[in-house]
């Protein structure tokens, strides 16, 4: 996979890597503490696990990141399947507590650009999508209506502006995430992505290509699909890597999409 690599710290697997200061990942299911049905790193906070397990695997997934003293500065929004995105422009503590308020009332992305703030954002088959510019990164969740509303491609957007450069130098990295020949939906809902993407189900008529749509909101706004990485990992085939909401019949945990912008002048 172009840019990524599975990478294995203090018993956490994710696959990530670098780009420029800022360093990212998608994590996997094991080196946590969180018992069945939620075993074992499970990140998720509204699931049913043990509230002190799901602190710790947050803990050990920031220090697998080499993150782990920006901890107390760590953002998860209240996900809630919209397109809105947060920005995060300093690591001040009334920008952090103004930013909290913001994301807890709802809110499926965040672009930061600011140092040693670490953004996590929580998966069960929909879409993870970490976006990397020079200077900021951005981690958006995209479900179906997130996609339908292309939250990864205003992201983009909104990532160049904050960070003073263009989409042309946005990088797009799409984690692990239920296939397009495993997501099966209506005809309605097809019928409604076919009025804004193409192509939109090339493995069957109600199969549901929701990275195609997605790659296609990016490129739309100006990022290169050479610049666009998508790890092609299913979370229902690989469940024993991956949550899978539709594999594990509704009760599981929660991997994440976690990424931080390092402070240069710290090293």
């Amino acid at each position: 996979m172009d840019g990524l690599e599975r990478m294995e710290r203090g018993g956490v697997t994710m696959v990530g890597g670098r780009a420029g200061a800022v360093a990212f990942g998608f994590t996997e299911r094991t080196g946590g503490v969180s018992e069945p049905p939620f075993a074992s790193l499970n990140l998720g906070g509204h699931v049913g696990d043990d509230a002190s397990a799901v602190a710790e695997n947050r803990l050990r997934v920031l220090a697998a990141l080499g993150a782990g003293r920006a901890a107390p500065s760590l953002l998860m929004p209240n996900q809630v399947h919209g397109d809105h995105v947060a920005i995060v422009r300093s690591s001040s503590a009334a920008e952090l507590e103004r930013v909290r308020a913001e994301i807890s009332r709802g809110a499926d992305g965040i672009v930061c650009t600011a140092p040693d703030v670490p953004v996590m954002l929580c998966f069960a088959d929909c879409v993870p999508v970490v976006l990397v510019a020079p200077g900021g990164f951005a981690v958006v969740h995209s479900g179906w209506k997130g996609t339908y509303a292309r939250i990864a491609g205003k992201a983009a957007r909104m990532l160049a502006h904050e960070a003073g450069a263009s989409v042309r130098d946005v990088r797009a990295y799409i984690g692990p995430h239920i296939l397009g020949d495993e997501y099966e939906v209506s005809p309605e809902l097809i019928s409604h992505f076919e009025e804004r993407f193409h192509d939109v189900h090339p493995a069957g008529p109600r199969l549901l290509d929701l990275s195609r749509c997605i790659v296609q909101a990016l490129t739309e706004e100006g990022v290169p699909a050479a610049s666009i990485v998508d790890t092609g990992l299913s979370t229902m085939r690989l469940n024993d890597r991956f949550y899978s909401y539709r594999a594990e019949g509704g009760t599981c945990g929660r991997h994440a999409a976690v990424a931080v912008l390092f402070d240069r002048a710290a090293g």
